[in-house]
Formats: structure tokens, sequence, C-alpha cells
């Protein structure tokens, strides 16, 4: 009689490396590993080989590099979306693609379930399961997390040396990290308590600020409908530009964070996230859009970047509202072509440059000095219609005060120096 088969979310790590011994002597399940490969810097052959030896009869690697960076990654760019003003979401980014590469490879396989090894306190179960929902909800989601007895990553390394499973940490590098072509971040140890300064030492895309380079380097970026197509007046295509982005800009200290954020489910964690190439082409593409958007677009487009940023960071890529936003966010892109001009320095990122076909800025309405094309005396019926309202607000006042129907308001006294 066939056996069930799981496709676990395998990355050859501490937690999907017992996890996937585990569903084997738990379920008596056939286990098909699946590594996605958003840009991890791993031996794909040797996790699939690791894969195999631990037991699974199929292993997988996902090749989704381009498809994360143009599909997810730039759509995410010409939002603007950044969760709580602070956090680029290179996870939060990746985990419903991941998802959506874990159903493929289900129904290729004929499994009845997906496992993943997403803890019960983060995001990551939200994100992975949402997913999956969206896209087949018929397949069952074991989450050994929120169920086994193992209660900590030292649990998960006693099970895995008395299993006889290699793992890639001990117990004095307890760091939880995660690694993708747009950041790398890292949890838990000593950053659980957020009195403690984190050790510059755990930086891996970029330097100490302080030990950047004394000289500025100096980027240009340009635009297609809000999208990155150059770097430096070269055409690229968007993952070798993100990835040699990643060089200059780590190269000069910039895209480091140290954050307390919200997570979904309750509880605030700490996180130090390292994103040299977002950074930049997050304020490049701002820059542009200060340069080419209307006032009232772009005030309402913040308005939808924060609810974006929710979306994105819940896991809610594949809903009808974050579909419907990316609609309006297209929209406003149609004009967002041009180039930026950025300074990187000792962890700063500053524009300092910007042009477009589609720029709204006009030198002559402008200018301090003399011009034919505005007349100033129109001011003054502007400001008069625009305060008509406050004008009118503050005579029925006075009026009430002097009728005593309103006690006067005592403005204090006025001292002259």
């Amino acid at each position: 009689m066939n056996k069930d088969k799981v496709v676990l979310a395998y990355s050859g790590g501490l937690d999907t490396s017992v996890i996937l011994t585990w569903l084997k002597e738990t379920y008596d399940m056939e286990v098909i590993a699946v590594c996605v490969d958003v840009g991890q810097k791993d031996d794909f052959e040797a996790v699939k080989k690791k894969a195999m030896e631990t037991g699974a009869i199929k292993a997988y690697v996902v090749d989704v590099k381009e498809e994360f960076v143009q599909d997810y990654l730039f759509q995410g760019i010409k939002s603007g979306a950044i969760y709580e003003e602070d956090y680029l979401m290179g996870t939060a980014y990746a985990r419903p693609l991941i998802a959506k590469k874990l159903v493929e490879v289900a129904e290729l396989e004929g499994a009845v379930a997906i496992a993943h090894g997403a803890t019960g306190k983060g995001n990551d179960q939200v994100r992975f399961e949402a997913g999956i929902k969206a896209l087949n909800p018929r397949l069952k989601i074991i989450a050994p997390w929120r169920f086994w007895s193992l209660k900590s990553r030292e649990d998960c390394i006693d099970y895995a040396i008395e299993h006889g499973i290699p793992i890639p940490v001990t117990k004095k590098d307890i760091y939880s990290r995660d690694e993708n072509v747009w950041h790398l971040s890292h949890e838990g140890g000593n950053l659980e308590n957020p009195w403690n300064e984190h050790d510059p030492s755990i930086y891996k895309l970029t330097v100490q600020p302080e030990k950047a380079p004394d000289a500025p380097t100096f980027v240009t970026i340009g635009f297609e409908e809000g999208v990155p197509v150059s770097l430096n007046g070269v055409k690229k295509g968007g993952l070798d530009l993100v990835l040699e982005l990643n060089e200059i800009a780590g190269a000069n200290g910039v895209g480091l964070i140290d954050i307390v954020e919200n997570r979904l489910v309750g509880m605030k964690s700490r996180g130090v996230y390292e994103t040299p190439a977002g950074t930049v082409l997050y304020q490049a593409h701002k820059g542009l859009e200060k340069l080419v958007l209307d006032r009232a677009t772009m005030s309402f487009k913040r308005t939808v970047a924060a609810r974006y940023s929710e979306l994105v960071y819940d896991g809610l890529l594949f809903s009808p509202l974050k579909l419907a936003l990316d609609a309006f966010i297209n929209e406003t892109q149609k004009v967002v072509t041009g180039e930026v001009k950025v300074k990187l320095y000792k962890g700063n990122c500053m524009v300092v440059a910007s042009k477009s076909d589609f720029t709204l800025y006009d030198e002559r309405y402008v200018t301090f000095g003399a011009d034919d094309v505005y007349n100033q005396q129109d001011a003054e019926g502007f400001i008069n219609l625009f305060t008509l309202s406050l004008k009118i607000g503050a005579i029925k006042r006075l009026e009430a005060e002097e009728a005593g129907k309103l006690e006067h308001e005592d403005k204090g006294e006025i001292v002259f120096v």
C-alpha cells in the first residue's frame, strides 16, 4: 500500500533537518524535500544530497531568484511599502513565493500535505499557510513546532545528535538567520534582550559603517515605470542589478537596521537586518516619485503604502485587496521613469540628483528671479478662497463672544521685548 506524501519546505538547516526525520517517524509518510532558491548562499547540491541521506524520497531545488526580484521585490519598490517605517520585508516577500512553489510541487507529486519549519511564535507560519490556503486549500498543513515535544533550538540540536543528523549550528552559535538576494536577517541569541547592543561581527552583507571608505560613492539608478533597469548607465536585469548594488552599497555600510517590530501574532521581536541594495533602490525610487508625481497622488500613495506593508508583512500577497492595490500602484508608476543619483557614505544613503522626461518640476515657475509665467497677484485670490472657512469661523466666534453667547477666549498677555 502506497504511503501518503508530504512536501517539506527544506533548507538543510537545523529545524528542517530534524523535521524531515520527525515526519517519517511520526506520520510514516514519504517526504519530498523542496528547497526554494531565493538567493541564499547555499551549496544546493549538498542540500539535496543531505535531504536524500536524511530520508527524503525526492529532493527539489527550485530557482526563483529572477521571479522573486521582478514580481515581488520590484513591485514592493513601486509600492513604497516599508513595514513600520523601517523594515523592507525581505522575508515577508519571500515566504508567499516559497509557498507557491511548495503547492506546485505538491500538485505535481500528488502529495496530500505540506510541512514547514516555522515556529508557533513567528510570522512565517502565517505567511506560508496563508499562501497555501489561497492557492490550494485542499492540502493539509503540518507545522511541527506548534505541537511536538521539542521546545527550543537546543532541543533540536539534541534530537539531531541522537538521530545522527548533521547540523550547521552549535549551542554557542544560536542565531536564527534568513538570507535571500534582498536581505539577511539575524534574530535570537543575545538579540533577545533589547538592552544588548548587537555585535557588528554578525554582519555578512555590509561592513560596519565606521569602517566604510572615507570617500563617498555615487551610483545612478535608472527606472522605467517604477522598475529599476540600469545601474550607472548600464542596462541590467533585475537580479544582476540587485546583486551588484548589494556589493557597492554593502561596502559603504548602507542598509543596516536594528529594530524592535510588532509581529502579526501579537508579540514584539528584535532583529538586525542587512538590506544594502534594497535601501538604495527605495531611496532612489522615492526621489524620482517626488519629481514626477503630483501632491494628491503622492499623499494617497503614502496611505496605500502603509496598508500595503501590513498586507505583505502578514503574508496576504494573494489576497483580493493586495491585488487591487497593485492595480492602483501600477497606474501611478506609468510616469516614474528617469534617473536618480545617490550618494553612499558610511551607512548613509542620500538622493543628490534626479531627472525625468515626466518631471513636474519647472524652473520657470519656481525661480527666485524674474519670470513671465507666474502672476504673483493671483496668490491673493487663492489665499482668500483657501482660508475662507477659517475666516468665517473666526468672525462667528467673535460675534458670539461679543453677544455673550460664548466665553471670551483668554489668549494670554503679550510681552514686548
